[in-house]
């Protein structure tokens, strides 16, 4: 089965409708989506309904999911995120609000072969950046592909004596996954990538052929961005999109 990975959408309609075309070219058979369909972005409602149109078979709550539905406190962002998210709590319908709270809480397994979670095995906010971290998600995950995001940070973690591999029957951008062992993989942000790249970023996970693709897709930034001061939103989030930080 092929499954379309999205993450940390983060009400970003114009990243997310490039990433479902540039999928739909390239064909799938379900929806796997980690979390944080809203927050710092300027369309959180047409990104909630545009995401679940799709039917996802499974999708997870992410922290700005939980603070826009007020099921915590947004005590723990710092001032731009706590107003993008306040402004998005008071945009949303009270049913887009009750969706979002009724998001379930990951890691969630999806079949013999796949985890879910937004931010790691063992808690849902916490943020995997470096291999010790990663070890310890890889020694607690239930399934040998354990999918995570909130770093919006593109990345593949494994045992060093089972890496990926890359060979010539694969894409540029598809890796094989380890013949035995697991494989954390985090396949970047749809709506606010960090990683110095503005463009929106997603994954496509082969399970049949174990492989994984780490796409990029560029997508019309301008058009985001002037949402977001139109809207009267922080500045420095428009600014961030074009730098992709």
């Amino acid at each position: 089965m092929r499954h379309l990975i999205i993450s940390d959408l983060h009400a970003n309609l114009h990243a997310l409708e490039a990433v479902l075309d540039d999928a739909a070219g390239l064909g799938y058979d379900a929806v796997l989506v980690l979390g944080d369909l809203v927050g710092y972005g300027a369309d959180p409602d047409a990104v909630m309904d545009r995401t679940f149109a799709l039917d996802p078979l499974a999708i997870i709550r992410g922290n700005h999911d939980k603070v826009a539905a007020g099921l915590e406190p947004a005590d723990t962002f710092n001032d731009v995120a706590r107003v993008s998210i306040e402004w998005t709590a008071a945009a949303l319908a009270a049913g887009q609000l009750s969706r979002l709270a009724g998001l379930p809480r990951g890691p969630v397994q999806v079949g013999d072969d796949i985890e879910i979670c937004h931010g790691s095995p063992f808690d849902e906010d916490y943020y995997i950046f470096d291999a010790d971290d990663a070890g310890r998600a890889i020694a607690l995950a239930s399934r040998p592909i354990c999918l995570f995001g909130h770093t919006h940070v593109p990345a593949v973690f494994t045992r060093t004596d089972d890496p990926l591999q890359h060979d010539d029957g694969l894409e540029d951008d598809e890796l094989r996954l380890p013949r035995s062992g697991p494989a954390l993989i985090n396949v970047g942000s749809v709506g606010q990538p960090r990683d110095g790249d503005p463009r929106a970023a997603y994954g496509l996970l082969d399970t049949a052929r174990r492989t994984i693709r780490l796409r990029r897709v560029e997508y019309d930034v301008a058009g985001a961005q002037d949402r977001i001061l139109e809207r009267g939103l922080p500045p420095w989030l428009a600014h961030r999109l074009g730098e992709g930080q």
